[in-house]
């Protein structure tokens, strides 16, 4: 860490649990400011989560494979790539493909992290990996959880690129992973920030 930021750097002198259940966990927090005063902080646990963009390329232009669930702090439908949790000790790729053919049916040949994020650091510990999926195949049925509704849908790219951010593209994290596949398909064709249009 360069020097000039140290001073903004908090010691965390003890933490304890207080709320658990079976998605995340609640831990208060006692750090130390870098002025040296003892100040307390509320952070939730979960494990990391993996999204995967399943790209297609069809006749009818390109294509992203997407999920149509009920959200339940929404009270709503919202159209987004898959994802989900990791599994204890799962790697994020394989987690990636796991996810990928539990909830579309699509196993991913060609699997490529464009890179990840801590969801909100003020308030969370965990991180999501983001992935791109170029042309999987139809390999099978959905293996959803007893407690899943989700409908596979394939989905314009310009029509998610033209209306992300309003609905039923509800999911914050449908942003990010954009803007990673925009990136790393800028890279691909050579562009940079200066000369992309």
């Amino acid at each position: 860490m360069e020097t000039e930021y140290k001073k903004l750097v908090w010691t965390e002198e003890r933490s304890r649990e207080i709320f658990r259940c079976p998605v995340f966990s609640i831990d208060e927090v006692f750090s130390l400011s870098p002025d040296k005063e003892s100040k307390t902080f509320t952070v939730m646990n979960a494990p990391d989560w993996v999204m995967v963009i399943p790209v297609l390329d069809t006749p009818r232009g390109r294509r992203f494979v997407m999920v149509r669930q009920w959200r339940h702090g929404a009270r709503d439908l919202s159209l987004e790539f898959p994802g989900g949790v990791l599994e204890p000790g799962e790697d994020p790729a394989e987690g990636a493909k796991r996810e990928l053919l539990e909830e579309t049916g699509y196993m991913a040949a060609d699997l490529q992290k464009i890179g990840e994020f801590n969801p909100n650091p003020a308030i969370m510990s965990n991180k999501i990996h983001f992935f791109v999926a170029k042309n999987p195949e139809k390999n099978g049925e959905q293996d959803l959880d007893d407690d899943e509704f989700v409908k596979v849908e394939s989905v314009s790219a310009q029509d998610v690129f033209h209306k992300i951010g309003s609905p039923p593209y509800i999911h914050a994290l449908i942003g990010s992973a954009l803007v990673l596949y925009m990136q790393s398909s800028a890279s691909e064709r050579g562009y940079t920030p200066d000369n992309l249009q």
